[in-house]
């Protein structure tokens, strides 16, 4: 670890060093993070574009008394090494490691667990509200980026922040990007405000030169003040911010410690809420970062030299997806592709080549991305979404009105679903078959390989209502099945035959329920597989002759118990009054899963193959 930095073990000791000390401290931090990021993968051109902005925090600004909120938090990184955590570092994102996210059991300095967009004015507002009632004295700081203005909670929480005249400051990280490039009006009005240095710097010139007019100089300067807005209006048309209620400060450079320690000291001072706008670059200090922030910004291992991952890229679900939607478009001129901000980790890069009149980026929008789908499907064409688990679950009041309640045929791919690995609790897809089985008129699907999932989304396009298709990160499993039956609406497919236990598998599950099977046979024991293919409908005919003829029944799912394909299997047991059942689940629990990687964590969780051949022998 570099000089300077072995000096830095809590905030306090930035405050001593000067500018020049803290210019290469920022270097330091930025070496340290391409270090510890190409060995374990993580958020790399997000945090090397805060550096400057996290060091002028910490320095300014007393923590952990005074809270900083990170808007999303995988650009916490350098926040972590500057709170006591620099010799964990090399543990980050790896199982029973640090968190790649603020975690408030982690340290003190965490003041809130994020992992989505959008959410930090919110929280700051509301934590600034409760240090006003309880009659405290502390800042509250929330950091957002450019990209997660265009969720709508952001714009929700700014209009009643600007209205509250509440004192908190928000810290506009502007670098033009959220994942991919940032599209819509949000990034548009940005722009325009960049242009507002040439204003300030000019307004503050003709101030000084005015001044120094004897006699009538103040009161020109008191008459050009007061009727500053007007000004303002005709130079700049579009202060959204300062119309709403903050006090604007910007733009400064964010890689300049300097003038971002003056701006927030003057920030920390002004009454009300103050809003600081500041331009930085993703991947800064890290040349093929800045010039494919994209692709730096959540990444596996790689080779810093080249920037190459040092995994060769295997094919995948979203692969999968994306080349098989383009298949279908090019033969049904009626399908469309919607994106949230996602257009390459969905697999819809090609797409959007393919089809640019007919692809779609809302930016981080997932409910407005519901909404539209909803909109699409009524006037007649044949949308398709995908979106990732964890952030469907910010689109679940318009997947019951806006989609189920009308019935639209939509099709809405699910992506990360289960266990995604090291970003951890706000990111697993855990929820998505529970909560989706409970809304009418949705189909609710999950493929146990990638020529199922082809199946399923040829499918999915041509059916006369919304359908929901759920995959995992990642590749297939390695148990391949000989025949491929066509999918026909509710059915689900018989595997393997057996006498002495049923196993109800869906989705990925089923490549576990056939080595978990092929073990049990070893031991004398004849496993049933079933493929449910649809938690809705469920096949309840022929789950129902299964059970009825083994009367023991393993369940098996990489999502929660309570409300997936479990519960529904209970629900057909009882309902159809079969008697002296046994019935063992593997799934999750009521729970938030920690991060580390998938094998670990299923294991900790006892849905690996060893646990589950342990649960199922022990029982008999």
């Amino acid at each position: 670890m570099s000089n300077i930095l072995n000096q830095i073990n809590e905030p306090k000791d930035l405050k001593v060093l000067n500018t020049e000390e803290k210019e290469k401290l920022a270097e330091e931090i930025r070496q340290e993070i391409l270090k510890i990021v190409s060995k374990n993968g993580g958020h790399l051109a997000s945090n090397l574009g805060v550096v400057e902005i996290t060091m002028a925090l910490h320095s300014v600004f007393n923590t952990p008394k005074d809270k900083i909120i990170w808007d999303v938090g995988h650009q916490c990184y350098v926040h972590k090494i500057l709170t006591g955590r620099k010799d964990q570092m090399n543990t980050i994102r790896q199982y029973k490691g640090l968190a790649g996210f603020p975690k408030t059991c982690e340290s003190e300095y965490d003041a809130f667990n994020t992992g989505h967009s959008s959410t930090s004015v919110s929280v700051a507002t509301g934590m600034a509200r409760a240090r006003d009632v309880l009659k405290e004295n502390y800042d509250v700081i929330a950091v957002i980026g450019d990209g997660s203005l265009t969720g709508g909670m952001a714009l929700e929480a700014l209009n009643d922040a600007g209205a509250s005249k509440t004192k908190l400051i928000v810290i506009l990280n502007d670098n033009e990007m959220s994942i991919s490039k940032n599209v819509g009006g949000i990034p548009t009005f940005l722009s325009k405000l960049r242009t507002r240095k040439f204003y300030t710097n000019a307004n503050s010139r003709v101030k000084r030169f005015t001044l120094k007019i004897p006699k009538v100089g103040e009161k020109i300067v008191d008459l050009v003040q007061r009727s500053k807005k007007t000004i303002k209006q005709i130079f700049i048309p579009n202060m959204f911010f300062e119309d709403i209620g903050f006090t604007y400060l910007g733009p400064v450079d964010g890689h300049n410690i300097e003038k971002l320690e003056n701006v927030l000291k003057i920030a920390k001072d002004v009454k009300g809420p103050v809003l600081v706008h500041a331009i930085t670059k993703k991947g800064k200090g890290y040349k093929i970062a800045e010039e494919n922030p994209d692709k730096f910004h959540g990444i596996s291992a790689f080779n810093v030299e080249t920037g190459e991952k040092i995994a060769g890229f295997k094919k995948d679900y979203s692969k999968v997806f994306g080349d098989k939607l383009i298949e279908l478009a090019k033969k049904d001129e009626k399908i469309v592709a919607i994106t949230a901000a996602m257009k390459d980790g969905t697999g819809l890069k090609d797409f959007a080549k393919e089809f640019p009149d007919r692809f779609f980026d809302v930016g981080i929008a997932e409910q407005h991305a519901v909404g539209l789908v909803a909109g699409m499907a009524k006037a007649g064409l044949k949308p398709v979404l995908p979106l990732y688990s964890s952030f469907l679950q910010r689109g679940y009041d318009q997947l019951i009105h806006d989609v189920a309640l009308q019935n639209v045929p939509v099709t809405i791919c699910i992506d990360r679903a289960g266990i995604v690995g090291n970003d951890g609790e706000t990111h697993h897809g855990i929820f998505d078959l529970s909560f989706a089985s409970a809304i009418p008129n949705l189909v609710v699907m999950a493929p146990k390989d990638f020529k199922e999932l082809e199946q399923m989304l040829e499918f999915a396009v041509n059916h006369d209502g919304p359908v929901l298709i759920r995959y995992p990160r990642g590749g297939e499993g390695k148990n391949k099945v000989d025949k491929d039956k066509e999918i026909i609406l509710g059915k689900s497919e018989l595997i393997k035959e057996g006498k002495d236990l049923s196993i109800i598998a869906i989705g990925k599950m089923v490549d576990r329920a056939i080595e978990v099977a092929n073990i049990l046979k070893e031991k004398d024991i004849e496993a049933e597989i079933i493929n449910a293919r649809f938690l809705k409908p469920l096949d309840k005919e022929s789950i129902f002759k299964s059970i009825e003829k083994t009367k023991k029944v393993i369940t098996m799912e990489d999502g929660l118990l309570n409300g997936g394909l479990y519960t529904n299997i209970l629900d057909l047991i009882n309902k159809s009054n079969i008697e002296n059942v046994k019935v063992i689940p593997f799934g999750y629990d009521d729970c938030f899963i920690t991060h580390g990687s998938v094998d670990e964590l299923e294991k900790e969780m006892k849905i690996d193959v060893e646990n589950m051949v342990k649960k199922i022998t022990d029982g008999n």
